[in-house]
């Protein structure tokens, strides 16, 4: 998991902010260009996604569209486009916030904090008698603790943060084991076996793992 991808094509204001970002504590990647952003994005877990708009290629209206469509990963666009236009379309497109650049960095790294308070306020995150703990990566069931392989409680973690949210098979694949894993997709179909096993009261019938035939699963 990633806290922050940076989308930015001039790498001397990209690195900068990179470099502040980690002197903050937080995981980071940088992208160039809209297409290696998406790349990014849909090779693992991105908690925030910071978008210049005048990217080389696709720019960064399209990324954010593209990513609204499916996602709700909160989105801060940075950008020397300054025109009402280009800020009501951002906006409208699903941006969380809208900066003018040149921007002034404790002002970015505060907004940046909101973001992450009001989305992400907790170690602890809870749904029903499900209970994950972050920081241990620990999980339980009704008070009692799972036993999780690292892969089942990425995977429980990456549904119960997007409950109600139909993920794609494909989708989940990649951010748990990766574009370039030897495994199997149909690996993913087991261990949503061994998940539902373990917190599911009957597992042939699951109220809270469902499938969603010919599309992925969704988390109730």
């Amino acid at each position: 998991m990633t806290d922050i991808l940076i989308v930015e094509d001039n790498k001397e204001l990209g690195s900068l902010l990179r470099d502040f970002l980690l002197a903050e504590g937080y995981s980071v990647i940088l992208a160039m260009s809209g297409e290696e952003a998406l790349e990014c994005f849909n090779s693992q877990t991105i908690r925030l996604i910071v978008l210049d708009i005048m990217l080389p290629g696709m720019d960064g209206f399209e990324v954010c569209s593209i990513i609204r469509e499916e996602y709700n990963t909160p989105i801060i666009v940075v950008s020397a486009k300054v025109g009402k236009e280009d800020k009501l379309n951002g906006l409208l497109l699903g941006a969380d916030d809208y900066i003018e650049k040149p921007y002034d960095i404790d002002i970015l790294l505060a907004k940046i904090k909101g973001v992450f308070k009001r989305n992400y306020n907790s170690d602890i995150l809870t749904d029903g008698n499900i209970r994950i703990d972050k920081i241990k990566s620990t999980a339980y069931c009704n008070d009692k603790e799972l036993s999780l392989t690292t892969k089942e409680f990425n995977l429980l973690l990456l549904l119960v943060e997007n409950k109600g949210r139909v993920l794609k098979k494909d989708w989940i694949f990649n951010k748990i084991w990766g574009f370039d894993s030897f495994s199997e997709p149909q690996t993913l179909t087991v261990h949503i076996k061994w998940l539902r096993e373990k917190i599911e009261k009957d597992p042939k019938n699951p109220q809270r793992l469902l499938t969603v035939w010919g599309v992925g699963y969704r988390f109730e």
